[in-house]
Protein backbone atom coordinates (compact mmCIF):
# COMPACT_ATOMS: atom_id res chain seq x y z
CA UNK A 1 0.00 0.00 0.00
CA UNK A 2 1.28 3.51 -0.75
CA UNK A 3 1.66 5.37 2.36
CA UNK A 4 2.87 9.02 2.42
CA UNK A 5 4.43 10.36 5.15
CA UNK A 6 1.79 12.54 6.85
CA UNK A 7 -0.55 9.69 6.50
CA UNK A 8 1.63 6.84 8.04
CA UNK A 9 0.64 4.47 10.90
CA UNK A 10 3.83 3.03 12.95
CA UNK A 11 2.04 2.89 16.54
CA UNK A 12 1.51 -0.76 17.23
CA UNK A 13 -1.16 -0.27 20.01
CA UNK A 14 -2.95 2.03 17.84
CA UNK A 15 -2.93 -0.63 14.62
CA UNK A 16 -3.74 -3.70 16.91
CA UNK A 17 -6.64 -1.34 18.27
CA UNK A 18 -8.03 -0.39 14.45
CA UNK A 19 -7.83 -4.10 13.98
CA UNK A 20 -10.20 -5.51 16.91
CA UNK A 21 -12.62 -2.23 15.63
CA UNK A 22 -12.56 -3.10 12.08
CA UNK A 23 -12.34 -6.70 12.20
CA UNK A 24 -14.08 -7.79 9.41
CA UNK A 25 -11.75 -8.04 6.97
CA UNK A 26 -10.66 -9.09 3.46
CA UNK A 27 -7.79 -12.09 2.53
CA UNK A 28 -6.50 -12.13 -0.54
CA UNK A 29 -4.19 -15.01 -2.49
CA UNK A 30 -3.24 -15.97 -5.86
CA UNK A 31 -4.24 -18.80 -7.95
CA UNK A 32 -1.93 -19.27 -11.05
CA UNK A 33 -1.05 -15.68 -10.86
CA UNK A 34 -4.97 -14.18 -10.16
CA UNK A 35 -6.24 -12.56 -7.51
CA UNK A 36 -8.89 -14.05 -5.05
CA UNK A 37 -10.51 -12.88 -2.04
CA UNK A 38 -12.77 -13.62 0.91
CA UNK A 39 -14.74 -11.28 3.12
CA UNK A 40 -14.66 -12.59 6.98
CA UNK A 41 -14.82 -12.00 10.24
CA UNK A 42 -11.09 -12.05 11.72
CA UNK A 43 -9.45 -12.47 15.58
CA UNK A 44 -6.09 -11.39 16.22
CA UNK A 45 -4.59 -13.62 18.79
CA UNK A 46 -1.14 -12.50 20.51
CA UNK A 47 0.87 -16.34 21.18
CA UNK A 48 4.85 -15.35 22.39
CA UNK A 49 5.74 -12.33 20.97
CA UNK A 50 4.51 -12.88 17.90
CA UNK A 51 1.01 -12.25 16.73
CA UNK A 52 -1.60 -14.08 14.58
CA UNK A 53 -4.66 -13.73 12.77
CA UNK A 54 -7.28 -16.30 12.95
CA UNK A 55 -10.28 -17.10 11.01
CA UNK A 56 -12.56 -20.01 8.86
CA UNK A 57 -14.04 -20.50 5.77
CA UNK A 58 -16.37 -22.38 3.73
CA UNK A 59 -15.05 -25.94 3.07
CA UNK A 60 -16.50 -25.56 -0.50
CA UNK A 61 -14.48 -22.34 -0.84
CA UNK A 62 -11.55 -22.82 -3.43
CA UNK A 63 -9.62 -20.09 -1.87
CA UNK A 64 -8.11 -22.35 1.81
CA UNK A 65 -6.34 -24.33 -0.79
CA UNK A 66 -4.35 -21.81 -2.11
CA UNK A 67 -2.36 -21.14 1.52
CA UNK A 68 -0.15 -23.71 0.73
CA UNK A 69 1.20 -22.00 -2.43
CA UNK A 70 1.43 -18.55 -1.63
CA UNK A 71 3.89 -17.31 0.17
CA UNK A 72 2.51 -14.08 0.67
CA UNK A 73 -1.05 -13.49 1.97
CA UNK A 74 -2.93 -10.26 2.25
CA UNK A 75 -5.64 -9.18 4.43
CA UNK A 76 -6.84 -5.69 4.44
CA UNK A 77 -8.91 -3.62 6.82
CA UNK A 78 -11.07 -0.88 6.49
CA UNK A 79 -12.43 1.97 8.52
CA UNK A 80 -14.54 4.73 7.75
CA UNK A 81 -14.21 6.90 4.91
CA UNK A 82 -15.32 10.08 3.08
CA UNK A 83 -15.21 12.15 -0.01
CA UNK A 84 -13.55 15.62 0.92
CA UNK A 85 -14.26 18.48 -1.36
CA UNK A 86 -11.72 21.17 -2.25
CA UNK A 87 -14.46 23.74 -2.21
CA UNK A 88 -13.74 23.22 1.94
CA UNK A 89 -10.21 24.74 1.36
CA UNK A 90 -8.93 28.34 1.46
CA UNK A 91 -6.80 27.78 -1.77
CA UNK A 92 -7.71 26.52 -5.21
CA UNK A 93 -7.54 22.44 -4.87
CA UNK A 94 -8.39 19.18 -6.07
CA UNK A 95 -10.97 17.02 -4.18
CA UNK A 96 -9.55 13.77 -2.18
CA UNK A 97 -11.00 11.25 -0.03
CA UNK A 98 -9.67 10.65 3.78
CA UNK A 99 -10.19 6.97 4.95
CA UNK A 100 -8.28 4.34 7.57
CA UNK A 101 -6.86 1.16 6.15
CA UNK A 102 -4.32 -1.52 7.35
CA UNK A 103 -2.70 -4.11 5.10
CA UNK A 104 -0.86 -7.18 6.65
CA UNK A 105 1.31 -9.83 5.40
CA UNK A 106 1.93 -13.16 6.47
CA UNK A 107 2.57 -17.24 6.03
CA UNK A 108 -1.48 -18.89 6.68
CA UNK A 109 -1.25 -22.58 7.82
CA UNK A 110 -4.52 -24.62 9.05
CA UNK A 111 -6.04 -25.14 12.00
CA UNK A 112 -6.34 -28.61 13.66
CA UNK A 113 -10.11 -29.15 14.91
CA UNK A 114 -8.86 -28.47 18.61
CA UNK A 115 -7.49 -25.22 17.41
CA UNK A 116 -10.50 -24.35 15.33
CA UNK A 117 -13.05 -25.60 18.15
CA UNK A 118 -11.36 -22.60 20.10
CA UNK A 119 -11.15 -20.16 17.43
CA UNK A 120 -15.00 -20.30 17.42
CA UNK A 121 -15.41 -20.12 21.01
CA UNK A 122 -13.59 -16.96 21.26
CA UNK A 123 -15.71 -15.87 18.29
CA UNK A 124 -18.94 -16.62 19.88
CA UNK A 125 -17.67 -14.96 22.92
CA UNK A 126 -16.77 -11.96 21.07
CA UNK A 127 -19.83 -11.61 19.50
CA UNK A 128 -22.27 -12.97 21.87
CA UNK A 129 -21.26 -12.46 25.88
CA UNK A 130 -23.24 -9.05 25.93
CA UNK A 131 -26.60 -10.09 24.46
CA UNK A 132 -29.58 -11.37 26.08
CA UNK A 133 -29.74 -14.77 24.84
CA UNK A 134 -25.79 -15.25 23.93
CA UNK A 135 -25.60 -18.02 21.14
CA UNK A 136 -22.21 -19.09 23.06
CA UNK A 137 -20.20 -22.63 21.66
CA UNK A 138 -21.43 -24.54 25.17
CA UNK A 139 -24.90 -24.04 24.69
CA UNK A 140 -24.61 -25.62 21.20
CA UNK A 141 -26.09 -29.16 20.39
CA UNK A 142 -23.14 -31.45 19.41
CA UNK A 143 -25.19 -32.38 16.75
CA UNK A 144 -25.16 -29.09 15.43
CA UNK A 145 -21.76 -28.17 16.29
CA UNK A 146 -19.95 -31.63 14.28
CA UNK A 147 -22.24 -30.68 11.33
CA UNK A 148 -20.98 -27.29 10.99
CA UNK A 149 -17.62 -27.99 11.66
CA UNK A 150 -17.78 -30.32 8.66
CA UNK A 151 -18.34 -27.71 6.54
CA UNK A 152 -15.93 -25.05 7.45
CA UNK A 153 -12.23 -24.74 7.19
CA UNK A 154 -10.06 -23.08 10.03
CA UNK A 155 -6.84 -20.87 9.56
CA UNK A 156 -4.39 -18.63 11.32
CA UNK A 157 -2.02 -16.50 9.55
CA UNK A 158 1.63 -15.28 11.30
CA UNK A 159 1.60 -11.18 11.32
CA UNK A 160 5.18 -10.89 9.23
CA UNK A 161 4.43 -7.10 7.60
CA UNK A 162 2.26 -4.31 8.51
CA UNK A 163 0.99 -1.37 6.82
CA UNK A 164 -1.16 1.13 8.08
CA UNK A 165 -2.40 4.66 7.05
CA UNK A 166 -4.86 7.09 8.41
CA UNK A 167 -5.62 9.81 5.67
CA UNK A 168 -7.40 12.53 7.56
CA UNK A 169 -6.23 15.74 6.16
CA UNK A 170 -2.82 16.42 8.09
CA UNK A 171 -1.36 17.87 5.09
CA UNK A 172 -4.01 21.12 5.44
CA UNK A 173 -3.43 24.42 7.72
CA UNK A 174 -5.60 24.15 10.69
CA UNK A 175 -8.66 26.49 9.13
CA UNK A 176 -9.19 24.41 6.29
CA UNK A 177 -8.72 21.53 9.13
CA UNK A 178 -11.57 22.56 11.38
CA UNK A 179 -13.86 23.57 7.89
CA UNK A 180 -13.46 20.16 7.02
CA UNK A 181 -14.47 18.99 10.15
CA UNK A 182 -17.62 21.22 10.26
CA UNK A 183 -18.57 20.07 6.47
CA UNK A 184 -18.37 16.75 6.98
CA UNK A 185 -20.85 16.54 9.97
CA UNK A 186 -22.64 18.80 7.65
CA UNK A 187 -22.98 15.81 5.06
CA UNK A 188 -25.53 13.48 7.42
CA UNK A 189 -23.50 10.84 6.56
CA UNK A 190 -22.51 8.20 8.87
CA UNK A 191 -19.24 7.98 7.15
CA UNK A 192 -18.52 11.50 6.91
CA UNK A 193 -19.31 11.49 10.52
CA UNK A 194 -17.30 9.25 11.68
CA UNK A 195 -14.14 10.68 10.14
CA UNK A 196 -15.26 13.91 11.80
CA UNK A 197 -15.12 12.53 15.14
CA UNK A 198 -11.61 10.56 14.19
CA UNK A 199 -10.47 13.84 13.07
CA UNK A 200 -11.40 15.83 15.98
CA UNK A 201 -9.66 13.19 18.56
CA UNK A 202 -7.11 13.94 16.56
CA UNK A 203 -6.47 17.68 17.03
CA UNK A 204 -7.41 16.87 21.41
CA UNK A 205 -4.50 14.21 21.21
CA UNK A 206 -2.50 16.70 19.95
CA UNK A 207 -2.83 19.16 22.09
Amino acid sequence: MYIPKYYKVTNADEIWDFVQKNSFGTIVTTKQGKPIATHLPLQLVKEGESYYLTGHMAYGNPQWRTFETCEDVLVMFQGPHAYISSSWYEKENVPTWNYQAVHIYGTVSILKNEELVQDLTMLLQKYEKHRENPVLWEKLSPEILEKELKGIVGFKMKVEEIQAANKLSQNRNEKDYQNIINKLYEEGDLHSQQIAQLMERKVKKNQ
